[in-house]
């Protein structure tokens, strides 16, 4: 089985004194049902300050992952230790032409990697809406920030009915984004699973 290394977002319980790393249970049913071998990266390999015995590198060159998938939740800039840790994971994608698959705030994060702000966007939180372009499924809606502009390098694969750019792919590497979310589908969408397969391959 092919192994996914994914992506986590960061809780601060400051009633309890903790920052933990979390991923919704469902976001590793999806990938689990669809045949992968899920394995959360924590957001700590990140700050070399914090742990200076195993960094980054020496973690991902020993899991070895067949792909990379970039999760959903916090903005960006809000935790530095998760924005560091997702520019890594791109960096290291990039560098052995590694698949990745964006969700949500993941896109979002190849967007701005690639060089493109974020602009705040009305009528997209808890919504539901049609796609037009190639993917033209009804999809979820959670995000208040959307992509000003596509990415260089980077192609539109779906927009929402009022224009905002709601999926891309990358043009010479294995990459996509998508700012719905699969896992929050009371049943998950096998037109989605089937996009996720195509792209793991």
């Amino acid at each position: 089985m092919k192994t996914v290394v994914v992506s986590q977002r960061v809780d601060n319980y400051a009633e309890r004194n903790e920052i933990r790393d979390a991923i919704d249970q469902k976001l590793t049913l999806w990938l689990s049902q669809a045949g992968y071998i899920v394995i959360p990266v924590p957001n700590q390999l990140a700050l070399v300050s914090t742990a200076p015995e195993i960094g980054f590198h020496d973690w991902i060159n020993n899991i070895k992952p067949n792909a990379i998938l970039l999760s959903g939740g916090n903005d960006i800039g809000e935790f530095i230790e998760r924005d560091n840790l997702e520019r890594a994971l791109l960096a290291y994608a990039s560098h052995l032409k590694i698949p990745v698959l964006g969700l949500c705030r993941g896109m979002q994060m190849m967007a701005v990697v690639a060089g493109v702000e974020l602009k705040p966007v009305a009528g997209h939180v808890r919504k539901r809406h049609r796609l037009k372009g190639q993917i033209t499924d009804e999809v979820n809606s959670y995000h208040n920030l959307a992509l000003s502009q596509c990415p260089t390098d980077y192609t539109v694969l779906a927009s929402s009915e009022d224009n905002q750019i709601e999926a891309i792919q990358h043009q010479h590497l294995p990459w996509q984004g998508w700012m719905w979310h699969p896992e929050r589908e009371l049943i998950f969408s096998e037109q989605d699973t089937q996009r996720l397969k195509a792209l793991f391959k």
